[in-house]
């Protein structure tokens, strides 16, 4: 059984479109087990009752953005040690430094491919 149909990832943003690409590319890379946010709070609260094994979340949101949702996760004892894959726009070198001193794993440059969004995975959990 492949690590594809094992993991269970956390889709967080604000734009439906975007959750919508995010979730096809990861259908098209094998991944089925895939929850949906449409904000850092409502991801937040699916992390504390059942946790995915990874999130792939945008920066701006309204209610718990990106970077405080990255922090929660950190705080939080259970969900601490749980890859995050922040999603930026090009201009945004600020925020992705802030994101690395909180601990995100990867990032994606927001418009991106399934390849690279495949690239950004293997980072992070290997081949699949």
């Amino acid at each position: 059984m492949s690590i594809a149909n094992q993991i269970k990832i956390l889709v967080v943003d604000d734009t439906n479109t975007s959750r919508m690409l995010i979730r096809d590319g990861l259908e098209e890379l094998g991944i089925r087990n895939i929850l949906l946010a449409k904000d850092g709070e409502q991801a937040l609260q699916m992390m504390m009752s059942t946790p995915a094994h990874l999130i792939i979340s945008d920066v701006n949101m309204p209610k718990l953005d990106g970077l405080g949702l990255l922090k929660a996760i950190r705080e939080y004892g259970p969900t601490k040690k749980v890859p995050v894959i922040m999603l930026t726009g090009r201009s945004e070198r600020a925020v992705l430094e802030s994101a690395i001193k909180l601990g995100v794993n990867n990032y994606l440059t927001k418009p991106f491919t399934v390849a690279t969004l495949k690239k950004a995975l293997e980072a992070i959990i290997g081949k699949f």
